[in-house]
């Protein structure tokens, strides 16, 4: 059976390393505040809305090899050192489900066209591919970076989410600007 996922991030993390391995990447996550004790090598975790697999882990960090297909329908192509990641370990069938049903396949790939303050919390405007549009409805939901939101509204190729504080201070999407590549999954119901 695939990793499942709930979009709810756990830590955020940073890529401490990267390195280009006969056209694919290798990278070494500093998982940050995420608990790696339960971690086996060959367990999924997802980064930054992408499905991977733990090759090798320390104490803090865990090591990923991230192949070609993966870099072509991602945002991993522009890795660096220092890059924040949100993070999520897969769920256990036995866990509740707080957000969606993810799997961290990646659909496409997104822009952030705007941010605006909306009360408490910042909306999002965010252009998706054409070919994701039908997959798309408001009160749906849309995964971003892992992180699980509700469609606010759908215009054209424009979808429209808000970001709560506490979303904000629990993920790298408070980092975001205008112009921002982001992955994206859509809701797979």
């Amino acid at each position: 059976m695939e990793a499942m996922f709930t979009g709810i991030i756990i830590a955020v993390g940073s890529v401490t390393s990267v390195d280009w391995v006969n056209g694919d990447m290798r990278a070494v996550i500093d998982a940050g505040s995420l608990d790696l004790g339960d971690v086996s090598i060959g367990d999924s975790i997802s980064v930054n809305g992408v499905c991977l697999t733990a090759t090798n882990i320390s104490a803090n960090t865990f090591t990923t090899d991230i192949s070609a297909e993966t870099l072509s329908c991602t945002t991993f192509g522009d890795l660096v050192s220092g890059t924040s990641v949100n993070l999520e370990k897969a769920m256990l069938a036995s866990a509740r489900l707080h957000g969606h049903i993810v799997t961290g396949h990646v659909d496409g790939i997104g822009t952030i066209l705007s941010l605006e303050a909306d009360a408490r919390s910042v909306r999002y405007l965010v252009e998706i591919p054409e070919s994701l549009q039908r997959y798309v409805c408001k009160k749906g939901s849309i995964c971003i970076d892992g992180v699980s939101l509700t469609v606010n509204d759908v215009s054209g190729r424009s979808v429209s989410v808000n970001v709560i504080p506490h979303t904000l201070q629990q993920t790298n999407l408070a980092d975001y600007r205008p112009g921002t590549q982001v992955n994206l999954e859509v809701d797979i119901i």
